[in-house]
């Protein structure tokens, strides 16, 4: 009887070693399989949460960047016969009041117009405009990375939006356009939830005006999106009297000032722009008709989150008792920028100045 040769048995061990391997390495993913789903656990990016978060910032940046987005105004109703593709054109209160996609590009080129005019429109609008589930958030940054003009390398047109540390899980969209001698990059952001933070700021206030005008309160938007007024509140607080005013329609533009007076017809109003009147509301006075007391009172903006119920202050300004901001007819307050609670922060000034930057 003729023996294999020992060249052909040792490939034989070799290959009984490689299947017995094979099986044992098969073996051992079974197991491991086995035990990641009894533990909820998941191998590789098949993770459906994942999954919704990165099909969602590809498809909303697809849609702003592919585009000149489009905008149906609000007339008892969307009024998709009078939709149009100029949204950029729209105020920010029409904007909230009607649905926008925004878009992007003209001519297949990032429209600096259109990049501008995302001041006008809120988170939500945006995300709704985007297709994103209502429990999604986004952020969106818009930075010239490169360019042939210094002052404008590393500058961002656009960045605001939730932050991405809010929220337990994200995805991230880019797109780079290269035109005019520069590199600019495009990034959306898709939060799985997130906490909105929009901070609005009072920067001015007249308690005691002169000459019979209105008492006013300036306001700025320091984010780049536009922030809705529903579920702001101002309070005000004089002694024992108390009065509130929960904001129930209005929108500041990004990136702007805004004056809410007792009196829209004799207010001066500088370069602000919204005017809003709070005094046909009841909360500010014009003339003799005080609604801010003049010898001591305390103002708070407050914010309610949609999830919760009770309101917190968000600016807080105190005059009179002892803070020493005692005003004499015709000083307002002005806020120096750095804290929104302490009276330290707050000075008088004998020249108002509504709706400029600075006070």
């Amino acid at each position: 009887m003729r023996r294999p040769s020992p060249h052909i048995q040792r490939d034989e061990d070799a290959l009984t070693a490689v299947i017995e391997f094979l099986s044992a390495f098969t073996l051992f993913l079974m197991i491991l399989t086995a035990f990641l789903s009894l533990a909820q656990l998941q191998m590789g990016s098949n993770d459906p949460d994942v999954d919704r978060l990165d099909r969602a910032a590809s498809l909303g940046l697809d849609r702003l960047t592919s585009g000149e987005g489009w905008f149906v105004p609000h007339a008892d109703g969307l009024d998709y016969a009078n939709s149009s593709e100029d949204w950029h054109h729209a105020s920010a209160e029409a904007l909230h009041d009607g649905r926008v996609q925004p878009g992007l590009m003209l001519d297949h080129r990032l429209d600096m117009d259109r990049i501008a005019a995302l001041h006008n429109v809120t988170e939500d609008g945006m995300a709704q405009g985007l297709g994103l589930d209502q429990d999604m958030s986004l952020h969106l940054s818009i930075q010239v990375v490169e360019s042939d003009d210094e002052t404008r390398e590393k500058r961002f047109l656009f960045s605001g939006g939730t932050e991405r540390g809010t929220a337990p899980s994200s995805s991230t969209a880019y797109r780079s356009f290269q035109q005019d001698g520069e590199l600019i990059r495009v990034v959306l952001e898709v939060h799985d939830g997130g906490r909105k933070n929009n901070l609005l700021h009072i920067t001015e206030v007249m308690v005691r005006p002169a000459s019979s005008g209105p008492e006013w309160i300036e306001v700025s938007n320091p984010n780049d999106f536009a922030v809705s007024l529903i579920g702001w509140s101002f309070n005000h607080t004089s002694g024992s009297s108390s009065s509130n005013l929960l904001m129930q329609s209005g929108v500041l533009s990004g990136q702007s000032l805004s004056i809410l007076t007792g009196d829209v017809s004799s207010q001066s109003a500088g370069n602000a722009t919204h005017v809003i009147d709070l005094g046909a509301r009841g909360f500010l006075g014009v003339g003799q008709l005080n609604g801010l007391a003049d010898g001591r009172g305390v103002l708070s903006l407050r914010y309610t989150q949609l999830d919760e119920i009770s309101p917190s202050d968000v600016v807080r300004i105190e005059w009179g008792g002892d803070t020493q901001l005692f005003m004499v007819t015709g000083q307002s307050l002005v806020w120096d920028g750095i804290d929104r609670f302490a009276s330290s922060s707050w000075s008088l000034e004998d020249n108002p100045t509504p709706g400029e930057y600075g006070g």
